[in-house]
């Protein structure tokens, strides 16, 4: 299952991603997992004797269903239970150019992963496809990464992706790295768009928000420049991509913005495609269509493809489980998320049991050149990215919403905290620290009180069990709003991440 530049041909990938039949992308799931997990086995140390301490033997996994079986790994019984080397091809890190990423140790000790130049290349086939499908897609194009730079996974890899996919194809791109330095930022699209067809923001959710927001106050006007956006590391909502659409003028949101599913462990693993931005647009829409496809839950998933032939995922009983190589090869690998998975032709069935006509909305939306027959993985945030109220789970997405409305996105920056707190009387009550805007200095006191009016209702409507509660205790089951100055040190210090929730 290694794959580089030497074994495949980056043109043929690319092509085959809209023509190959998504049953041959099914049997190449199962024949390259498998394929992997003989050759992890022979020369792993650490995973062959994981595999002996759990009583298997590699040469009787012989079939699919046999697979299977074959135990799940995760940071805690593996990784973490191994010499480093150990965990790496034939038990060594004496290689030649291995880079180490970490991860945001959001729930636990940092894990450090190293990887080879396969996952770049691998990446850059994801940054071509995108070059090649945005609205403008023609003369040179600016890329403004917004990541941070640091150990973290994000702003190295898409880096080192953005100048491979350019070096080989016919893509003139142009790359600054800012980091998260905001006047570098603007510095680069007042002084350096203009003079390119287009700019790519690549950003985290909650600071591409804020690039938006801030723009026309450092004298950038974002409508003239024909901006394109990547984001990473976290799910947002159909209305939160309208707000950015809107306030930046992007031509085509099926096109011209995409949402990354990666990580450290092994880098960009799935990734929406026109295709997929469609379809959840439309089931954002239809109540029935959404349930059918991701469940009966409120919050909203990052839907994504993926290519069979770098990694592959299995859902058991709602938990991701990945395979895919690097040099840390993860097999049948717990990454912690919840979600799904799905063929290309099993999501178009439940479009047709809906009644969608596929193809004319794939026309509608301009993006019928730009298919992908890929598998689909649908994820959620963490099983711990929540907060708990009298044992009932609240996610930030309900309070994220809110905070997009109007006119509360006039004070407020769409950042928050969650926390379950106690009183004096140790009653539980849920806190929310909200951001303010810059230069928004305090709130008055009816705009206080109509936004948590408006919190409160929409955790009613969006949660049965909020809403039982809420009757049962009235205002007592109501939130505490706190107002804190924009990047406030308290929880709102600038960095790569913002955290939702607090334990």
């Amino acid at each position: 299952m290694k794959i580089s530049q030497n074994h495949l041909n980056s043109a043929t990938i690319l092509r085959s991603i809209g023509q190959k039949d998504p049953g041959l992308m099914l049997l190449e799931q199962k024949n390259e997992s498998m394929s992997l997990f003989y050759k992890a086995a022979e020369n792993v140390p650490a995973y062959k004797d994981f595999l002996k301490k759990n009583k298997i033997t590699p040469k009787e996994i012989k079939s699919w269903e046999d697979f299977k079986k074959v135990p799940i790994i995760t940071k805690n019984n593996y990784l973490k239970k191994y010499p480093l080397e150990k965990l790496c091809w034939n038990g060594s890190l004496d290689k030649k150019t291995l880079v180490f990423t970490a991860t945001s140790g959001s729930t636990g000790e940092p894990f450090y992963f190293a990887r080879n130049q396969d996952l770049d290349w691998q990446y850059s086939l994801v940054l071509e496809s995108f070059l090649k499908h945005k609205s403008f897609k023609t003369g040179p194009t600016l890329v403004i990464m917004c990541f941070g730079l640091g150990v973290w996974i994000g702003g190295i890899l898409t880096y080192r992706a953005f100048e491979i996919a350019s070096n080989r194809s016919d893509c003139k791109v142009s790359i600054i790295t800012p980091g998260i330095n905001k006047k570098e930022i603007f510095n680069a699209l007042k002084n350096l768009s203009p003079h390119y067809t287009s700019t790519i923001l690549v950003a985290y959710p909650p600071f591409m928000k804020d690039i938006v927001d801030e723009a026309p106050s450092h004298g950038v006007d974002l409508k003239k420049l024909h901006l394109n956006m990547i984001f990473a590391a976290e799910a947002f909502t159909e209305n939160f991509r309208d707000y950015l659409v809107k306030g930046a003028n992007i031509k085509n949101p099926c096109l011209d913005t995409m949402n990354i599913y990666g990580t450290a462990d092994i880098g960009a693993m799935a990734y929406e495609t026109p295709l997929s931005i469609l379809i959840r647009k439309i089931a954002s829409k239809k109540s029935e269509l959404f349930s059918d496809i991701f469940g009966n839950i409120t919050k909203t998933p990052t839907l994504a493809q993926f290519n069979p032939l770098f990694v592959n995922f299995e859902c058991i009983d709602g938990n991701i489980v990945l395979t895919g190589n690097s040099e840390i090869p993860l097999v049948r690998y717990g990454i912690g998320d919840r979600g799904g998975v799905y063929s290309y032709n099993e999501i178009t069935a439940i479009l047709e049991k809906h009644n969608i006509d596929l193809a004319k909305e794939e026309k509608k939306a301009g993006i019928e050149d730009s298919l992908s027959k890929l598998p689909f993985v649908f994820v959620f945030e963490r099983n711990d990215f929540s907060v708990t109220l009298y044992g009932l789970q609240i996610y930030p997405e309900i309070i994220r919403e809110t905070a997009l409305q109007s006119p509360f996105d006039n004070f407020l920056s769409g950042k928050f905290l969650m926390m379950t707190k106690f009183d004096k009387k140790q009653n539980q009550f849920l806190e929310i620290n909200l951001e303010l805007k810059k230069d928004i200095n305090s709130v008055p006191a009816p705009a206080k009180k109509s936004l948590l009016k408006r919190v409160v209702r929409n955790l009613r409507q969006k949660s049965s069990e909020f809403r039982e509660l809420s009757d049962h205790l009235k205002s007592k089951a109501n939130p505490r709003l706190v107002f804190w100055s924009h990047e406030s040190p308290d929880f709102f210090k600038a960095g790569v991440k913002q955290k939702w929730v607090k334990k």
